[in-house]
């Protein structure tokens, strides 16, 4: 019995073997493996590129991104900086017809009734200028200087032959400049 066993187990092991040798003499996944795998590299390769034009394309878009941040930076800046420098132009604004007041009130002539009262007018006046000085306020000089229409707003003309042509003669009402900006431009009398 035991012989038979042997000899059975001998030729199913056989029967194993050549299945297995068809199988490998049949078997042509050699060939579709390496086109598969060809055909693997190529979309490999194509997905490489691919990612390699989203990758620039995305660091183009943070470049502008980056630089559009930038420029909104510095447009910030710089309208702060011109609140803070223009800060007080509408104040001054404001004050320019009481200041424009106390000139025409300096104007009085003095006598011994209203010299007191001159003279506390005066005190204010002065500190008016000096607080529109500290924040940057300034004259605009008009008397003998050449009309500049930037500067001046002419209200009359005259001749006058101890000025020159286009020459400010006299100054009606005073300008002024907060920095390098009119608040208001200075009202003359050019010479033609």
């Amino acid at each position: 019995m035991a012989e038979k066993d042997i000899t059975q187990m001998e030729e199913e092991n056989l029967t194993e073997e050549k299945q297995i040798d068809e199988e490998e003499a049949t078997d042509t996944s050699d060939a579709p493996i390496e086109e598969s795998s060809e055909e693997e590299m190529n979309d490999l390769v194509q997905e490489i590129e691919n990612l390699k034009q989203e990758k620039e394309e995305l660091y183009q878009r943070f470049l502008r991104t980056q630089a559009e941040f930038d420029n909104f930076k510095k447009r910030s800046q710089k309208e702060k900086e011109a609140d803070r420098k223009y800060k007080a132009q509408d104040l001054v604004t404001e004050l320019l017809p009481a200041i424009d007041n106390f000139e025409r009130a300096l104007q009085v002539e003095v006598t011994d009734e209203n010299k007191n009262l001159l003279d506390g007018i005066s005190m204010v006046y002065r500190q008016l200028v000096e607080a529109l000085k500290s924040q940057g306020v300034e004259i605009i000089e008009a008397v003998g200087k050449e009309f500049d229409p930037n500067l001046h707003q002419a209200v009359m003309q005259v001749e006058d032959d101890n000025f020159e042509s286009n020459i400010v003669v006299e100054d009606l009402q005073k300008g002024y400049l907060i920095k390098d900006r009119v608040i208001r431009p200075a009202m003359v009398k050019v010479n033609k």
